[in-house]
């Protein structure tokens, strides 16, 4: 397991993509969980003229994303007084591989009524870490995952799942709750896979909507796939920290059977 997911270089916007992204299909290419927490912190990077958080990511994966060099950038696409768009940009090998949409929203104290609230209800976490012989390394041996219940990576079905990234996102930095969210929330599809092993089922985009910043190191996942006929499938998501729901994910699906 490498010391972090990317290496800094001199150029701020430059990475380098450890081991620790190789995805489960192609040990050349990477999960879209640490590209999709890239695009994030560029995001929460982007200078605002007031305090913010984030309510939503949307990002779109447009091809493979090699393990490598890569670079981010960033613009504020729609700037306001209360809300502002910021989109990102992932590139690796001259062509753009990744993009995210993130909305912003300024940061206020509010006295919500209760019926408002965010639930706090969450799944358990299990007191033990989840070894699998299927993917052993790479994104999976970055992060401590905990299934709830009967769930497993082997066991298709709806499935909810705890994880703990180990290392950081970026040598040398801290990593944020959202960051650490959104490298568990594209593993929707796997976690709740509905398919036997040799069907493929990739997913070209993630949505995250927020409903409160989470919080802490540990998140989970409660996750269900389904798929049409006509080759396509969505996995849908309820995302946890320790203090209950932060909110929801989806992802659209590419299927194909072996």
């Amino acid at each position: 397991m490498a010391d972090a997911l990317y290496l800094p270089s001199s150029d701020p916007d430059v990475f380098t993509a450890t081991t620790s992204t190789q995805g489960p299909w192609d040990p050349t290419l990477q999960h879209g969980g640490p590209p999709s927490a890239l695009l994030t912190r560029a995001a929460e990077r982007a200078e605002s003229g007031w305090p913010f958080t984030v309510v939503r990511v949307a990002v779109e994966i447009l091809g493979p994303i090699p393990v490598g060099e890569v670079r981010v950038s960033h613009h504020v696409a729609r700037s306001g007084k209360s809300v502002e768009l910021v989109e990102t940009e992932l590139s690796a090998g001259g062509r753009a591989a990744a993009k995210a949409r993130v909305w912003r929203i300024r940061k206020t104290e509010l006295d919500v009524p209760q019926i408002a609230a965010v639930p706090t209800d969450r799944p358990a976490l299990p007191s033990e870490r989840i070894e699998s012989e299927h993917w052993p390394a790479g994104f999976l041996e970055a992060m401590d995952f905990r299934y709830v219940g009967t769930g497993g990576w082997s066991v298709p079905g709806p499935a909810a799942m705890w994880a703990n990234l180990l290392v950081p996102l970026v040598d040398g930095e801290q990593i944020t709750p959202l960051q650490r969210l959104m490298t568990l929330a594209d593993c929707g599809n796997g976690v709740s896979s509905a398919l036997p092993p040799g069907w493929m089922f990739i997913n070209p985009d993630l949505t995250v909507h927020l409903a409160r910043y989470p919080a802490g190191e540990w998140m989970c996942i409660d996750a269900a796939t389904t798929v049409d006929p006509a080759g396509f499938g969505v996995a849908a998501s309820t995302l946890y920290d320790l203090s209950g729901r932060v909110g929801h994910g989806a992802q659209s699906l590419f299927v194909s059977s072996p």
